[in-house]
């Protein structure tokens, strides 16, 4: 009630100058509060406080309302919850972008793994190596395998590129410095500074929630997707059973091949 009978400033409850300087919507905190004709405004930290004292007509309403930044939306839930579904459609509606964490980490690196990686994409070698060194033995083959097997060869990643494999394939956490040149730009930089989004599948952590508050990088709403196990297991079964029959039936062929080249090395 007494804070309802407060006369705010035009920010309410969100931070002017975090509102001024980087678009974003950040609430402010009690204790770095300050009056400013006769209205109480809120800041995020003590810094942006003291730049507000100093010049108070820069963040401060005139002849016109303060323009609200888009919408920043960050939606998160367990794998296979529906999340880019929902993600999708919300976009489509609110004319904004979707950003699905995941995928973008994929598209980074692409052009170096050539294809993505992860325990969703991963095949069975197993026989490769087999079908490579009877191959070799036949002329007739070696000039093919030696051509797959230069494409298959590692190529260098940077320290950045090193660290989203690791992501992707052992889970291992996003580095604060990674994570600088990939999140920040979202709410910063055109044309999403101007347009919002919906964030997929990030923050996946505490960590990296607390990442996104101590940069100031706050969204109008996070979303979390509740689904029950059963339908998780009904939307997502089906597809990997028909991967499992992929990879057995890739398996068969390999195992041919086999039989095909050892014959005709006795031959």
């Amino acid at each position: 009630l007494k804070e309802k009978k407060r006369h705010m400033g035009d920010t309410k409850h969100f931070c002017p100058v975090s509102l001024k300087e980087n678009f974003v919507l950040c609430p402010g905190l009690y204790e770095h509060a300050a009056k400013y004709r006769e209205k109480l405004y809120y800041f995020s930290t003590s810094e942006y406080r003291d730049k507000f004292l100093k010049n108070p007509e820069d963040y401060v309403a005139h002849n016109e309302p303060i323009q609200a930044p888009p919408l920043r939306v960050c939606l998160i839930g367990t794998h296979g919850a529906g999340k880019s579904t929902c993600a999708r459609q919300i976009a489509q509606k609110l004319g904004i972008f979707h950003i699905q964490f995941e995928e973008y980490l994929q598209e980074l690196i692409l052009p170096k793994t050539k294809e993505k990686i992860g325990p969703s994409f991963e095949e069975e070698p197993e026989d490769d190596d087999k079908i490579a060194v009877l191959a070799e033995e036949l002329k007739d083959f070696s000039q093919s395998m030696t051509e797959t097997e230069k494409s298959k060869q590692e190529v260098e990643l940077t320290e950045q590129e090193a660290a989203i494999k690791a992501n992707l394939v052992d889970n291992e956490a996003l580095p604060a410095e990674v994570l600088d040149n990939i999140v920040p730009d979202w709410w910063r930089k055109e044309p999403f500074r101007s347009t919002g989004f919906i964030l997929d599948g990030f923050p996946r952590t505490v960590d990296e929630a607390q990442y996104l508050s101590e940069r100031g990088l706050c969204p109008d709403v996070a979303v979390f997707i509740e689904v029950e196990d059963s339908d998780i297991l009904d939307r997502l079964f089906p597809p990997r059973l028909q991967k499992w029959k992929e990879k057995r039936h890739k398996k068969m062929e390999k195992k041919k091949k086999l039989k095909y080249l050892k014959a005709k090395l006795r031959v």
